[in-house]
């Protein structure tokens, strides 16, 4: 079969079946309900046995909107007599036999889950997707709806870090290009999803202290691990009542913005000490200080416990 495209004068003078319609419009929209889980349940029990889809709804199945109209639908439901409980559904179905989406209800076998939806992606045939599961006791008059809408939701769109969608939706992801950074609007602000520095060696040499081992850290998904290296006093006794600086750095971007962290370290003959991690908001935003230890005299070794983390966004 030759290439073909459409819509094109070339192709069928312009006519596009609903068939095709379909393979270009299942990639214009995801499947499911505008909206987001804080917005009114679509579907509500009814009426004795029953359930209402609410009214100016609307939906997209397969690229085919959908509209619950300007009032609510009620959808009748068949009785249970069988002395289980069934469980149906409500769906959003596509029927290529009409080319319709409308809401329905799927049932349910008495005594077994709810039902699987079909969703059948050839040239014939139907796909749900869903909105609600009902609960129908054996012998009930009443229903019980649990809602279970699925929601087209937003795409992820490229930006950079400073020129992100300035009016996002609730759900919206977006790729940072000069970052390598997804994030998503929460609502109340961006927050990262994925992200990765790779390793970053962040010793920061002083004339007090050789590095035995560097220090080492990795921001991954909005989360900061460091393993600090080790260090031998190359000055004379540090005093047990004194305080000092190790030869590390945290950069700007992997401090905590407002938690200092503290780590235990052993020092020369199997002492404990008690190591800062300064966050951004304090006067030592970034470094590491022995704080806490015995007298550290010169060839002695500070050892600091493997591996400790903070969250930065």
């Amino acid at each position: 079969m030759a290439q073909d495209s459409w819509p094109s004068p070339a192709h069928n003078s312009r006519a596009v079946t609903d068939t095709e319609y379909e393979k270009i419009a299942a990639r214009f929209s995801g499947d499911g309900v505008y909206g987001d889980p804080g917005d009114t349940a679509v579907v509500a029990s009814g009426i004795g046995l029953s359930v209402d889809v609410r009214a100016n709804v609307y939906a997209s199945v397969r690229g085919h909107a959908w509209s619950s109209g300007t009032t609510a639908v009620n959808l009748p439901l068949t009785a249970n007599s069988s002395g289980s409980t069934r469980t149906d559904r409500v769906v959003l179905r596509l029927d290529r036999a009409a080319w319709t989406v409308r809401a329905v209800v799927k049932a349910g076998t008495s005594g077994g889950g709810a039902p699987s939806l079909t969703q059948d992606v050839g040239d014939t045939g139907v796909y749900e997707v869903p909105l609600a599961t009902i609960t129908v006791p054996s012998g009930a008059s009443t229903v019980t709806v649990a809602r279970s809408e699925l929601y087209v939701g937003v795409r992820i769109r490229p930006c950079t870090s400073t020129t992100r969608n300035p009016n996002p939706a609730p759900g919206e992801m977006c790729f940072e290009t000069n970052t390598g950074r997804v994030r998503v609007w929460t609502g109340d602000g961006w927050v990262g999803l994925f992200d990765d520095s790779g390793s970053v060696v962040v010793d920061s040499a002083l004339s007090a202290w050789t590095i035995s081992v560097n220090s080492v850290l990795q921001k991954r998904n909005g989360n900061v691990h460091l393993r600090l290296g080790s260090f031998q006093r190359a000055a004379g006794t540090l005093a047990a009542a004194d305080e000092s600086r190790l030869p590390v750095l945290i950069p700007a971007a992997y401090q905590h913005p407002t938690r200092d962290q503290y780590v235990m370290a052993y020092t020369s003959g199997v002492e404990i000490s008690r190591l800062i991690i300064y966050s951004k908001a304090s006067d030592r935003p970034g470094q590491v200080w022995v704080t806490n230890h015995p007298a550290i005299a010169k060839g002695d070794f500070v050892l600091p416990s493997s591996g400790i983390s903070w969250v930065v966004d």
